[in-house]
């Protein structure tokens, strides 16, 4: 996504008839995310497995008032922004986050989550650091059915991060302690529409591509990605919205 955009935004993009290239459709991704967790009304967030920080970017200039936290492992991805207005940038673990109990208002994990291990691990800190009132909010790619991973296909090489399905990510939220009051599966906005506007668009975006990679790598991806959207259609594969409340608290 960051050849083919030359941007920042490491996303699959919420596709529509008002978002039908890459960078419109990763930013309105963002803003739903963003309306999702109700930003407006935070005073801070962590934006955790944050990446380049395009979407931090993108909420604090939407919310001014609203104080970030990016916390990333990779620290090279976090020294690519530097001295941001009302975004500090954490070098820590997604399984220990480095913020005291009762701390903070959001927990946000925009398509990063399935890159967390152990996953759990993540889900009780994030109970651990929010406010009675704070909302844990997640964008995970995911399977659907317990038969899904046979049926991957080239995704169970390709799709590079662990493969939860729906009902694992649910289980897991709410035997540590959240409810789930949000649930949006939004895969036909996502790989279809993505998977198209590559087809579409190979000659140009596979020249840019081949600047870095060797031809068999593109090859590979497009095979991926035709294989992504069969998965979809199929309903092997979907991209699910969670937002999820403390269990103590009222709907």
């Amino acid at each position: 996504m960051q050849i083919a955009t030359s941007g920042t935004m490491l996303n699959f993009g919420y596709w529509s008839s008002k978002h039908l290239d890459p960078v419109s459709a990763q930013n309105n991704l963002c803003n739903v995310f963003g309306d999702l967790s109700e930003l407006s009304t935070a005073k801070n967030a962590i934006d955790v497995g944050s990446g380049l920080s395009a979407p931090s970017k993108l909420w604090r200039d939407t919310y001014p008032n609203l104080k970030l936290y990016d916390v990333n492992i990779n620290f090279k991805q976090l020294s690519f922004s530097k001295h941001e207005k009302n975004i500090n940038f954490l070098n820590s673990t997604s399984t220990k986050l480095p913020f005291v109990d009762g701390s903070v208002d959001r927990v946000l994990a925009l398509e990063s989550a399935q890159h967390f291990k152990p996953l759990g691990d993540f889900v009780a800190e994030s109970r651990r650091v929010l406010t009675s009132s704070g909302f844990l909010v997640m964008a995970v790619p995911i399977t659907v059915g317990s038969s899904s991973i046979g049926k991957l296909g080239l995704l169970k090489f390709t799709w590079s991060s662990e493969h939860y399905s729906l009902n694992y990510l649910k289980n897991l939220l709410t035997t540590n302690g959240f409810k789930i009051i949000d649930e949006s599966l939004i895969g036909s906005n996502v790989y279809d529409p993505l998977a198209d506007y590559y087809v579409e668009n190979r000659s140009s975006l596979s020249a840019n591509i081949l600047k870095q990679y060797p031809g068999y790598m593109e090859k590979i991806l497009y095979k991926s990605l035709l294989k992504m959207k069969k998965a979809s259609e199929e309903k092997i594969i979907d991209y699910v919205l969670l937002k999820c409340v403390l269990n103590n608290k009222s709907e």
